[in-house]
């Protein structure tokens, strides 16, 4: 990789672990005024069909054909629908740094649904343990009254529902697997977010929300935020670092975004961050990290890579022979 390259790359993965982690925030701001429901589903909206639009312009762009509509409809829902849903609904209650540390537990629900899957792949000895530590840390933050604070049912409450939509985005993901599409990954999040965006919008005038709508500075400025931010710079700079940069060091996003939704939730809105927030947030991290640095994870990122550059010398030798 050329030096041009690499350092956008990198910079490319050092927004994401940015940006994602400052979604929290942006969300916790937007709730200020806005009802839940609204708020997530005009963020998508907007968001796919502004991303939608642009490539829809680009030379040679295909769109979704028949069953690919649903399939990405099934993704959208799962992983933006319920999966981000979540973490705004749960937002009214729990603390934008604890949200995103919560978060942080989706790769254990990655490993429960590979262990479930007959023919997936399964988590070893060191993931398990990583599994039980990483909850070991979920105990901390849903268990307070075990620290001399008084236990809030709403909060509770707000850590479930997080971890509902945490099973619904592997899930997801886990379709999108199973169920590939033929379009490219960018106009693929287009549609999922229009999907998205679009349910949750009618959800919330169902229930009535729009009555509760308010505007004011501070929440429309967090809206434009996460609609330009957090859903298409983010999104694709995190497209982009993985086409440059080894998967597993892309995916170390994740243990960055907590730490930036932490310190900016203390700096900003004055939430907690003591010692009780700080041990919690490393266990978990820890048990992550386990997860992540299972002996079967690491030999199937060894088996990728090497895929990869098998692939890449194989394109070389052709372009080679062509030119003879």
């Amino acid at each position: 990789m050329k030096g041009r390259d690499k350092f956008g790359a990198y910079g490319a993965w050092a927004a994401v672990c940015f940006f994602w982690g400052t979604t929290y925030l942006a969300i916790r701001v937007g709730l200020e005024t806005f009802p839940p429901t609204l708020f997530a589903g005009l963020r998508f909206v907007v968001a796919g069909a502004l991303l939608f639009f642009v490539m829809s312009r680009q030379r040679n762009a295909r769109l979704p054909l028949g069953r690919e509509w649903f399939d990405l409809g099934v993704v959208g829902l799962m992983l933006l629908g319920v999966g981000n849903g979540a973490v705004v609904w749960a937002e009214q209650w729990v603390p934008s740094g604890m949200a995103a540390l919560l978060v942080a537990t989706s790769p254990f629900w990655a490993a429960a649904l590979g262990r479930l899957q007959g023919d997936g792949e399964r988590v070893g000895l060191r993931g398990l343990m990583g599994m039980a530590v990483g909850f070991g840390g979920l105990a901390m933050l849903v268990g307070p009254q075990l620290f001399g604070t008084e236990l809030n049912g709403k909060y509770v409450l707000g850590v479930g529902i997080i971890q509902v939509g945490c099973f619904a985005w592997q899930a997801g993901s886990l379709y999108s697997k199973v169920r590939p599409v033929g379009v490219s990954p960018l106009m693929a999040s287009a549609v999922q977010m229009l999907w998205a965006g679009v349910v949750l919008t009618l959800a919330g005038t169902l229930i009535g929300e729009w009555g509760e709508m308010r505007f004011s500075g501070r929440s429309a400025g967090a809206l434009l935020y996460l609609i330009v931010f957090g859903s298409i710079v983010a999104y694709s700079a995190y497209m982009y670092a993985i086409q440059k940069l080894p998967l597993a060091l892309v995916s170390t996003y994740s243990y960055v975004n907590p730490l930036v939704a932490l310190v900016l939730g203390w700096l900003v809105l004055s939430e907690s961050l003591g010692w009780r927030e700080g041990g919690a947030a490393l266990v978990i991290l820890l048990g992550v990290a386990l997860v992540k640095t299972s002996p079967k994870e690491i030999a199937r990122l060894i088996s990728r890579l090497r895929h990869s550059r098998e692939a890449k010398r194989e394109a070389e030798r052709a372009n080679v022979a062509a030119c003879r």
